[in-house]
């Protein structure tokens, strides 16, 4: 396995940061891929940026283009981050943070890319169980991605290369996934997980986002590295 590469799919988040500690474990060289596609929280940008030099990977490429051109989620769009919304609101049903096809855009960037350096393996930090009902996070949709890519590309058409989307945290719960990160030796103050950071930089402790961050620490019995607003 040492040497092999591998394509991450790097957001600067916790959860993505985790995945990519987890395929270095496993011995893979990393081709990290960001996006910067009209989101109110690009401060991911530089998370990932600091995490692909923490991690060593052997590239990182930032991919531009504007959602908001689209719209249609409180993300990409003049639509109101929801905060402060209880376990059960958070869970029921889809919230306005879900950008249309985000998942299914960013796959099929890491697919082009996997193809172009011949690499069968695609990590993306995807999680079902705590997270804030996206279904673009959902194991079926990975595999259905994955049967598609393997149709889709001249590569696995003519049988030269498999891809496999390798999605490790997808039944962990966050606390789980933060003390993975902690034993791979992640530095969790380098990640960013806030959809709607306050104007002097910290995160707003409140969205889905960073209340699931919150509770995923707490679960862990450690303290989150970041900064927040009026704590």
């Amino acid at each position: 396995m040492i040497g092999i590469d591998a394509v991450i799919l790097l957001s600067g988040g916790l959860d993505s940061a985790t995945a990519a500690a987890i395929a270095k474990q496993q011995g893979f060289q990393l081709h990290a891929l960001s996006f910067r596609y009209g989101q109110r929280h690009e401060r991911e940008i530089e998370a990932a940026k600091k995490l692909v030099e923490f991690l060593k990977a052997k590239t990182h490429r930032v991919t531009d283009f504007d959602l908001r051109a689209i719209g249609g989620s409180a993300l990409t769009d003049q639509i109101e981050v929801p905060k402060g919304r209880s376990t059960k609101e958070m869970t029921d049903g889809i919230p306005v943070t879900y950008v249309p096809a985000r998942n299914t855009i960013f796959l099929a960037f890491a697919l082009a890319l996997a193809e172009r350096i011949e690499a069968g393996d695609i990590f993306f930090g995807a999680n079902q169980l705590d997270y804030s009902g996206y279904p673009d996070c959902r194991e079926e949709y990975i595999r259905a991605f994955e049967t598609m890519a393997n149709l889709a590309t001249k590569a696995g058409v003519e049988g030269k290369l498999r891809v496999n989307i390798h999605v490790p945290l997808i039944e962990m719960t966050k606390a789980q996934i933060i003390r993975k990160g902690v034993e791979l030796g992640i530095n969790y103050g380098l990640t960013w997980s806030c959809y709607d950071p306050v104007p002097d930089g910290r995160a707003c402790g409140l969205c889905d986002s960073c209340q699931l961050r919150l509770k995923g620490f707490k679960e862990a019995g450690l303290d989150d590295p970041i900064a927040y607003a009026g704590f």
